[in-house]
Parts: C-alpha cells; sequence; structure tokens
C-alpha cells in the first residue's frame, strides 16, 4: 500500500507537467490492484478543481482516493473568525467555506503558501498570536518552490512564528497524525507499518511518516536536489533514495 504525494512527486513544481514515469507508476498500481492514496498539501485550489487538474493531464485515479487538507479543515479547525495568510485563490477558497478570514479579532491564524510573504505580515501573525490567536498550517512542507527557487515552506514559518511568541502550532495537512489516519482509512489499512510513503519533502512529510511506523522513499525529483541534503536531518532515515517515482517498482 502506498501514499504518493503530488508536487515534485507526481508532477513537476515548475509547470506542474507530469514527472518522467508517474504516469506510468499510476498506472501499474491500478493494473496490478495495489491500493493507495494521493496525499498532497494542495491549497491553492479547490479539491475538485486540483483532482480534474490531474486527471486532465494523465493521471487516472478513484477521486476517492485523493486527499488534501482542505477535505479536512473543517475537522480541525472550529473557529470562522481566523485571519489567513496564502495565496490569493487560498483566501478565496476560505471564504467560499464560510471562513471570516480578515478578522480584526482572530481566534486563529491560518498560514499556508505564498512566494512573497513580508516582515509586516510577519509581524502581524505575531500580534494576533500574543493576543490570544491559536497558530494553524495547512501542512507543514519545508520548502516552497517557485520559478525554480526554494523558499521557506510553511513548517519553517511556523517555527519562526512559534520561536517568536512561545506559542506552538497545529498542522491540518501533512504530517499530522490526523490526515495519515484520515489517509490511511481510505485505503483501508489496519496500521501504518502496512504503508510505504512516496514524497519529494523529507521534513514535511517522510520524517512523520515515518515516526508513524511507514516505509519512506524519498524522491530527488523536487525539493531535495541530491542525497546529501537529508544527511544529519533527524535520526530517521529514507528507507530508499530514487530519482523518480518511476524508478520505483511495483
Amino acid at each position: 500500500m502506498f501514499f504518493i504525494d503530488v508536487q515534485g512527486t507526481l508532477i513537476n513544481d515548475i509547470d506542474k507537467s507530469p514527472i518522467a514515469g508517474a504516469i506510468g507508476f499510476i498506472d501499474r498500481l491500478n493494473r496490478k490492484n495495489v491500493k493507495y492514496a494521493i496525499v498532497t498539501n494542495n491549497t491553492k485550489e479547490p479539491s475538485h478543481k486540483f483532482i480534474t487538474y490531474l486527471k486532465s493531464i494523465g493521471f487516472k485515479f478513484d477521486e476517492n482516493n485523493y486527499i488534501d487538507p482542505l477535505m479536512v479543515l473543517n475537522s480541525v479547525l472550529k473557529s470562522r473568525e481566523i485571519r489567513a495568510y496564502g495565496m490569493p485563490s487560498f483566501i478565496e477558497t476560505l471564504n467560499e467555506m464560510g471562513y471570516n478570514t480578515k478578522s480584526d479579532q482572530p481566534e486563529a491564524i491560518l498560514i499556508s503558501v505564498k512566494q512573497d510573504y513580508t516582515s509586516s505580515e510577519f509581524a502581524e501573525m505575531i500580534e494576533f498570536v500574543l493576543n490570544g490567536a491559536e497558530i494553524y498550517g495547512m501542512h507543514k512542507t519545508s520548502i516552497y518552490i517557485k520559478e525554480g527557487k526554494r523558499y521557506p515552506g510553511v513548517g519553517a514559518i511556523l517555527e519562526m512564528i512559534r520561536f517568536a511568541t512561545g506559542k506552538d502550532y497545529k498542522i491540518i495537512g501533512k504530517p499530522s497524525e490526523l490526515f495519515y489516519e484520515r489517509a490511511k482509512n481510505i485505503i483501508g489499512a489496519e496500521n501504518f507499518s502496512q504503508i510505504t510513503m512516496i514524497s519529494d519533502d523529507w521534513i514535511g512529510d517522510l520524517i512523520g511518516a515515518g515516526e508513524l511506523g511507514m516505509k519512506k522513499i524519498l524522491v530527488l525529483s523536487g525539493k531535495i536536489k541530491k542525497r546529501d541534503e537529508v544527511i544529519g536531518i533527524g535520526s530517521i532515515k529514507p528507507d530508499r533514495i530514487v530519482n523518480t517515482i518511476g524508478e520505483v517498482l511495483v
């Protein structure tokens, strides 16, 4: 059984095209009736639109085998009075879901991916938290890639806000246990040791998967470009490192 990341694993971070061997890998799983879940940290657009896009570029999968943080957000973040940070499309999606994303007295701040965060925005986050707002991250991605450059991911920003305020945060998507538990239920696994997680994000996806007992395959087609970049990060190590998902034989 597999959990399969999307950005940097199935599709290229630059132009969102399929990575070499990715479509073939999913096709093999389908032919052999291997159970899998597509577990992505997509927050840039509504879930159904991202599913439609993945199918439009050649990926064949059951929509019930897909999960992203937007699909579990309501069960984790109960408050509707929040201040949200991220791409305009993310803010628009939250508004459609019934959240007040511009609250002047938010009960929580919610952080997602954005290329051009400013110091003023970070200062605003800190003030809200020091005034009692809880901290939520849509996921804990270590690095965000845009136009070939690597920016601090949501996980890095969350750690900065925690360091600045002394307040801990909660994660909606990967690598939260709740999110992985939902994905486990999708494929009907009894325990995490039956599952292999495939991802390009060692810190944001695979360390957490390993802590739950999953096997871990790191692909070098996204955030991490060479094996040396994971040496010395955490006590958990990859079970395998491959260049692309196409090298993972089933």
